[in-house]
């Protein structure tokens, strides 16, 4: 490991990520070997003994999903990984998670499906998974890195919103990200904020573990430390025990859901590059982002008016800070390793402004920047 050292390193994308996991304090970590997402697990299990955590191999992704959420509510950092099939098994505890506001950070090196697909080929093809997987309206942040620099600081950043507003949040690599090797800035890492849990004040008899303090955002408190703490996957009230009533749900879901809106200056990512006088704007996220600057880079040079909007944080999707080009960009095009997953959420930004056309592909093969540049040159 490499956190106590300077300058910059050259690391795989899963060893930024649990290099980054142990730098943000995870000291758990439960899962099962998956392709390509599999680094990850193995460097757990050597790297985290050493900083006094724990590694554990379950038998399942429903068991590691559930012995994160666990170890969590005692008030330690916690995190899993998966890929493809392990990821969809892996939902209906995202839910228990999500509705019991409990802290987790879930790593998911995509690729290409559906069933076992391509296992070591990159797809982009969970990214509607990652929001609505399970079942009911749920709040959760899913944040897609375009780089292994990124995925480092992606996973800091990860374990900070996630514990400021107890909800799962999600890395949504892919394989290529996961696999390749770039160099980090290691001082570049350690300037990112560390976000932590709010814990409880006041009387241990008077605490309520889901009683709004005016953020949204509920002091969570650790089992084991004197505090009444009661956790059900039911409808429940301040103290946590079952109330099914219609106008307690409509209470607690809007609280819930509420709390990501107004917290957007925690968990929101964007980057724009050459966008105060683009005419045609691309949309990209995880790895075709490379391909797109590197196609914009051409088209610019040609004299075409070429910006783009890059998504970081893909989940809740910057809607506002996208709705800012309705009425200046007359194309908007969307490069993505599926068939057309993100591309419905511009199109519902976009509207009648500006016509959003797609570029996809999903045979486990990169963009290349030529592909896309041949698609500007069409529009333009």
């Amino acid at each position: 490991m490499n956190l106590n050292k300077t300058g910059t390193h050259l690391f795989q994308g899963n060893e930024a990520v649990v290099e980054a996991a142990i730098l943000s304090g995870c000291r758990f970590f439960a899962g099962y070997p998956i392709t390509p997402s599999t680094e990850i697990a193995e460097l757990m299990a050597v790297e985290l003994p050493k900083v006094g955590g724990r590694f554990i191999q379950m038998e399942d992704e429903i068991g590691s999903m559930g012995a994160v959420i666990g170890a969590s509510l005692t008030g330690t950092k916690a995190m899993t990984a998966t890929s493809g099939p392990g990821f969809s098994l892996k939902q209906e505890n995202i839910g228990y998670a999500s509705f019991t506001e409990t802290p987790v950070v879930v790593v998911n090196v995509q690729r290409v499906g559906p069933s076992t697909g391509m296992p070591t080929a990159p797809s982009q093809g969970d990214v509607m998974q990652a929001r609505w997987g399970t079942h009911g309206d749920h709040p959760v942040v899913a944040i897609a890195p375009g780089s292994v620099a990124e995925a480092y600081t992606a996973t800091i950043r990860a374990f900070s919103i996630s514990e400021f507003l107890r909800v799962p949040v999600i890395l949504l690599l892919d394989e290529v990200i996961g696999h390749m090797r770039e160099g980090v800035s290691v001082e570049d890492v350690q300037a990112v904020e560390h976000l932590e849990r709010k814990r409880p004040k006041g009387s241990k008899s008077d605490f309520r573990p889901y009683r709004d303090d005016g953020s949204g955002v509920p002091p969570m408190a650790n089992f084991g430390d004197g505090y009444r703490f009661h956790v059900t996957g039911l409808f429940h009230d301040e103290r946590g025990y079952p109330d099914l009533s219609p106008e307690w749900a409509r209470t607690l879901m809007k609280r819930l859901m509420g709390k990501l809106d107004a917290h957007r200056d925690v968990h929101e990512w964007v980057e724009e590059t050459e966008t105060d006088d683009a005419e045609i704007l691309i949309v990209s996220y995880g790895s075709p982002a490379q391909a797109a600057t590197s196609a914009l880079r051409q088209a610019r040079a040609e004299g075409l008016r070429v910006g783009q909007f890059r998504v970081v944080t893909v989940w809740p999707f910057p809607e506002d800070a996208l709705a800012k080009y309705k009425g200046q960009v007359r194309a908007v095009l969307v490069p993505e390793m599926n068939l057309g997953q993100l591309r419905l959420e511009v199109e519902r930004v976009m509207g009648d402004a500006a016509p959003v056309l797609g570029l996809h592909r999903a045979d486990g093969e990169l963009f290349k920047p030529a592909e896309i540049l041949e698609k500007i040159r069409e529009v333009d």
